[in-house]
């Protein structure tokens, strides 16, 4: 129903953007920042606040040379609740825009909020691939990656390491089902297990019982967060990864995953758009800088905090403060020019990235760190989505 609504205010939202009276410069930005701040998953809610936080600090409190005022809600992991806070920030606090969410179902039950406000939501993380396609909307930007881009470029690196059988894993939720229809989509090998498991869970001693009937080349998982840190160990427990591969998308075998699981992470490979030893000097920068202030290494998702606050703050930049005229606001984010960490940034038709994934491996860094290294080329450049054709926006 909320994906229908979606599709069904895009081309009202487009013609609104062109009705809209002249407006004169804001004294302030509001951002309305909601996302899982604590429990199991809270770490990755933690790292994208941040690294947006730290591109606010650096811009000495300002966003597009106005000062930021940040209003922060802790969704606790649920779709209500986010729900709530998008409410009362969009219609009492009357945010400029909304930001923060970590997880697929939790932001599709509150985007709509959004939507109907004619408010920009500008995704750190949660990116459904139907909202890359026919479900886009001029008010929803993603500056990390549509659900299947990781795990795509997984299905496409197992494809061409010849991994002949692979068993996939991953919560019973939208996001779970796009990644494994995007490492499918890739993976010319035989699926010889498909197993949707419960949001949240932390026991998988049944489906690791199964993995070991199965005996796959490769195991495959989307794993969020405390999900992907208790299967990550019981899979060496289990001493399955001596005879099994174990292939993740990037978050899965990220920053948050390694503090938590330590050197059993060694050798995993994984799929992602960025590393932190990327040498652009946006990213030295970053890295430098979010080391000295949080003292530990960035994430993916901390890496996408930081993206979308200079995203924000060089569309209000460009804007001139001007943060009524939607019309002008939305082709101010889409051509944004910013020093992004990963590189080059531009947008598809749909606000999606157009980007480079790359195979990361974990290994110990010259301080004896673990981290994730780049080897060698991209698995895909400038590879945008396979919905961007499906989305009626231009």
């Amino acid at each position: 129903m909320k994906l229908k609504l979606l599709k069904l205010s895009l081309i009202l939202n487009l013609c609104a953007l062109t009705a809209l009276p002249v407006a004169h410069a804001a004294d302030k930005v509001k951002i309305g920042f909601v996302s899982t701040l604590s429990g199991p998953s809270s770490a990755l809610g933690v790292d994208i606040k941040n690294g947006f936080d730290l591109a606010v600090k650096l811009n000495g409190g300002n966003l597009g040379g106005l000062p930021a005022e940040v209003l922060v809600g802790d969704d606790q992991f649920k779709p209500d609740v986010a729900k709530q806070f998008f409410e009362k920030f969009i219609k009492r606090d009357k945010v400029d825009f909304m930001t923060g969410v970590v997880f697929s179902n939790i932001m599709l039950a509150a985007l709509p909020e959004a939507i109907e406000d004619k408010v920009f939501y500008v995704s750190p993380n949660a990116a459904p691939s139907s909202i890359a396609g026919k479900d886009c909307n001029p008010y929803f930007f993603a500056v990390s990656w549509p659900n299947d881009a990781y795990h795509e470029s997984a299905g496409q690196y197992a494809s061409t390491k010849g991994y002949k059988s692979a068993y996939i894993l991953a919560p019973n939720y939208v996001a779970g089902k796009d990644s494994l229809a995007g490492f499918k989509r890739f993976y010319n090998g035989k699926v010889i297990g498909e197993v949707y498991t419960k949001l949240g869970q932390l026991d998988y001693s049944a489906e690791l019982a199964d993995i070991r009937a199965a005996k796959p080349d490769i195991v495959y998982t989307f794993l969020p967060g405390g999900m992907g840190i208790n299967f990550i160990k019981q899979f060496v427990a289990a001493g399955l990864n001596k005879d099994i591969k174990l292939v993740l998308p990037g978050f899965s075998s990220d920053q948050d995953i390694i503090r938590s699981v330590g050197e059993d992470m060694l050798g995993i490979y994984d799929a992602a758009h960025w590393a932190p030893e990327m040498t652009n000097a946006a990213n030295k920068k970053f890295v430098a800088e979010f080391e000295k202030e949080y003292k530990r290494l960035p994430s993916v998702y901390a890496s996408q905090g930081y993206d979308t606050a200079l995203l924000i703050d060089a569309a209000v930049r460009a804007s001139k403060g001007n943060l009524e005229d939607k019309e002008l606001l939305r082709k101010n984010l889409k051509e944004a020019k910013f020093a992004s960490v990963r590189g080059d940034f531009k947008f598809g038709n749909n606000q999606f990235p157009v980007q480079n994934y790359y195979l990361r491996e974990v290994v110990k860094d010259s301080q004896g760190r673990l981290v994730n290294r780049i080897m060698g080329q991209p698995i895909f450049t400038n590879r945008g989505d396979a919905f961007s054709n499906e989305c009626m926006m231009k």
